[in-house]
């Protein structure tokens, strides 16, 4: 994997050489427009507003409405004059605590590797990191643009985690509903019971992009020239719940019931595997 930035974590008089790695990606199923009557594709064409005649690349120029109607064209020597700080440093200005900050910030994360002469240096900042509930709160400029990130421990390394500027988060005020509504004590209850039936060990891998494989599927049962079974739509659940509290006994009920079966399905199992190994003890003594 090829990094798609190097520099360093600076922090006091503390300089760190790293590279940065995606640590995601996106699984997405892109599409081509195509004309019907032969496949061919679609290509857009870039046209002016004024007469609808197409512009050649090298006719095209940025520019920034600041009046309605009203642009300043923007040349890359204009770009080019825009100094900040650093833009091949990571720059850690604060430590805070972790949970003081709102999950709405953070958006995408990637790996840090230190790079050669830095090792020492990284593993002192991840070793005082861990396990103290702090990030190191930094600027970056990743692509020519500048982003508020965070440093922090992640298994044996340091994730850099993109976040978004306070003036980016937006105010649920704008909502009219939330979690005003009175609620009875039977009623918190039981939500808090059927929380706790279906509470597990958190494993990521459990959870897969059901769209995406089922689009797939369709997908290459059209390449093959298949016929493809249309499944019924399942029936649409109720929205006018009208005995809260019958409705979460129902569902704990049922959570309940899974969880035995799924017991004694390991139950089973294990019985299984136990009599074969009896089995070939006793033929092993014969």
């Amino acid at each position: 994997m090829r990094p798609i930035w190097k520099g360093s974590i600076s922090f006091g008089l503390v300089y760190i050489p790293v590279a940065v790695y995606p640590a995601t990606r996106e699984e997405k199923i892109s599409f081509r427009q195509l004309r019907s009557s032969d496949l061919s594709p679609i290509r857009y064409k870039k046209v002016a507003e004024a007469d609808s005649k197409e512009v050649p690349a090298d006719q095209i120029v940025k520019g920034f409405e600041y009046e309605r109607g009203r642009y300043v064209v923007m040349k890359d020597e204009d770009f080019e004059k825009v100094r900040i700080e650093s833009t091949h440093s990571i720059d850690i200005t604060d430590f805070v605590e972790l949970d003081q900050v709102d999950p709405k910030f953070f958006y995408k994360p990637y790996f840090l590797e230190p790079q050669k002469g830095g090792e020492k240096a990284y593993a002192v900042l991840h070793k005082s990191l861990s396990g103290i509930g702090k990030i190191g709160i930094a600027k970056v400029v990743i692509s020519n643009r500048e982003h508020l990130a965070a440093v922090k421990p992640d298994g044996l390394f340091l994730i850099l985690e993109l976040m978004h500027f306070a003036s980016e988060i937006l105010s649920a005020e704008v909502l009219k509903n939330g979690s005003t509504t009175a609620v009875t004590d039977k009623e918190l209850k039981m939500a808090q019971a059927l929380i706790d039936s279906m509470t597990v060990g958190w494993q990521p891998e459990k959870y897969r992009d059901e769209y995406r494989t089922a689009l797939m599927e369709i997908i290459e049962q059209k390449a093959q020239h298949r016929e493809i079974a249309v499944k019924a739509p399942p029936p649409p659940a109720a929205t006018n719940v009208v005995d809260l509290v019958k409705v979460l006994q129902k569902s704990l009920n049922r959570t309940q019931s899974g969880r035995q079966k799924r017991g004694s399905a390991r139950s089973g199992t294990r019985s299984t595997a136990a009599l074969v190994k009896q089995k070939r003890r006793v033929g092993a003594l014969g």
